[in-house]
């Protein structure tokens, strides 16, 4: 971001200083809740356990109560009272164990709480979403979906409930799932269609050239693609999903249950000067330099909102490696084989202290397929990107912006540079007054970045706030829902098991 003019970024600044969010007065009128959206502050926490206990949170306005997912040694949902948000304590936990199933998510609406379920007896068997009244915390239904439901949402209207499922192999590879995605009809009786990408086998070979990928193992086009995240359109007629292994997104029209489009989302240039990159754990220092690597982009969170009617997502450009068993397509550059042509100097870039221990998509780069490497491929953009929700098109990256904003803050990881540096895990945009602010969870550097983007093109960095270690998920709970009537960011993080409550000063 440093490449605005001063002069400009000022005056831009001074625009988002004084945030208005409305809310319902007591007397059933209007009123405006002025906040500064580059102040957030932490007001509260709780920790429900260790590791893993704290992954994703659901906020559920009509009984003011948080549901938290813990896997630390348990398999239930926390229960946290947030009437007093500087207080939150912990009521109760909904026990999981009879389902047969580990939780990945919760989302909540209008008094009800989805939980999607992996199966524990068969990790590649159909998973579950599981619905609880959230008031007494009952069973309301239990439906099948795919294989390892990852993620679970609402539609902002209600009407539908989605869930992402990664069809994850197993250990040997020798069972691979179709990953779908379901999409549940909560006015028919919870019915249920698990939509899967077969369809789109056809486009493959299109697909390759926007930046899409198949694994050289896969079982199948369908069996390959890993169903991630979800976000919902406000009029909740489109969804758009991330497939992040395979370096996509694919968008679904919730008024056919359709999958109308798959998007390639292509590769990020690290080679240029706005996109250097600390590239190594063991150079002694962090410098943010250009390279001759491209990364995937292979997003983990989205987020969708629109501007004068036009849709756009966002997402958080972590990458992932598939690792299961003893296969495994991530390699350290120095024990690969370069083309002499392209790398005629690749004996002085395979040092440690170069680009020697950068991990690589080992799958990908031999372009002609003689053996060896005709460019280098390493998983993630580690930024955020904001895309075209209609075309696919990138419309923004936020190129080294979170990397240098780690590090001015004193969080960056120098042990993560060889691999994704901050880890951009999670993203969440919200509406304060007429700004659009998106918060961005960084994995490895224990913070959230917030970014006012009402100007999809020119989004305006806000602030960074300290979090639990390795936060997981965002929640974002607006004035009008919230129990103090003051905008409330809820950060869930699953290295320590704790949940942070942080609020904005009012202006």
């Amino acid at each position: 971001m440093k490449n605005f003019g001063i002069s400009v970024l000022t005056a831009l600044f001074i625009l988002t200083s004084c945030e208005k969010d409305t809310v319902e007065g007591s007397d059933n009128q209007e009123m405006e809740v002025n906040e500064d959206a580059a102040t957030f502050a932490e007001i509260g926490s709780i920790t429900i356990g260790g590791e893993g206990a704290a992954e994703i949170s659901a906020y559920d306005e009509t009984t003011k109560k948080l549901f938290t997912v813990n896997n630390s040694g348990t398999n239930q949902i926390d229960v946290v009272d947030l009437t007093d948000p500087t207080n939150p304590k912990k009521l109760t936990a909904i026990s999981l164990a009879t389902y047969n199933g580990a939780s990945n998510s919760v989302a909540t609406y209008g008094g009800k709480l989805a939980v999607a379920l992996e199966s524990t007896i068969d990790k590649q068997a159909n998973g579950k979403v599981v619905v609880f009244n959230t008031a007494d915390n009952t069973l309301v239904k239990e439906i099948t979906v795919g294989a390892l439901p990852d993620m679970v949402a609402f539609s902002p209207d209600g009407k539908w409930l989605m869930s992402a499922n990664e069809g994850e192999p197993n250990a040997d590879y020798t069972v691979d799932p179709e990953g779908s995605i379901s999409i549940i009809d909560m006015a028919n009786n919870y019915a249920v269609t698990t939509l899967n990408f077969a369809g789109f086998e056809s486009q493959l070979a299109i697909l390759r050239t926007k930046g899409f990928r198949i694994s050289k193992t896969a079982k199948s086009f369908a069996a390959d693609i890993e169903p991630e995240y979800i976000t919902i359109s406000a009029d909740s007629k489109t969804a758009w999903v991330t497939l992040q292994e395979n370096n996509g997104v694919a968008k679904v029209d919730l008024t056919s249950k359709t999958i109308s489009a798959i998007f390639g989302l292509g590769y990020k240039d690290f080679n240029s000067t706005a996109n250097g990159i600390d590239i190594s754990d063991k150079d002694g220092s962090i410098v943010f330099n250009s390279w001759k690597v491209k990364g995937m982009f292979m997003p983990d969170a989205i987020t969708s909102y629109a501007v004068n009617g036009t849709p756009y997502f966002i997402t958080a450009n972590e990458g992932d490696a598939r690792e299961y068993g003893s296969y495994a397509d991530v390699k350290r550059l120095a024990k690969m084989t370069f083309d002499p042509t392209a790398f005629p100097d690749a004996a002085s870039f395979k040092a440690d202290d170069k680009m020697g221990r950068l991990n690589l998509i080992s799958t990908e780069g031999d372009i002609d397929g003689d053996g060896d490497l005709d460019e280098l491929i390493c998983f993630g953009a580690r930024s955020f990107t904001i895309w075209n929700g209609n075309t696919g098109s990138l419309v923004f990256d936020s190129k080294n912006d979170i990397d240098k904003r780690s590090n001015d803050f004193g969080t960056y990881d120098d042990g993560r540079s060889d691999d994704k540096g901050s880890e951009p895990e999670s993203v969440v945009v919200a509406k304060m007054g007429s700004k659009n602010i998106l918060f961005v969870g960084l994995e490895r550097a224990d913070t959230v970045v917030v970014y006012d983007i009402t100007n999809p093109s020119a989004p305006i960095y806000l602030q960074t706030i300290k979090t639990g270690d390795a936060p997981e998920g965002l929640l974002f709970i607006p004035a009008s829902k919230s129990p103090t009537k003051r905008s409330l960011l809820v950060v869930s993080s699953e290295g320590d098991g704790q949940v942070k409550l942080f609020q904005p000063n009012l202006k």
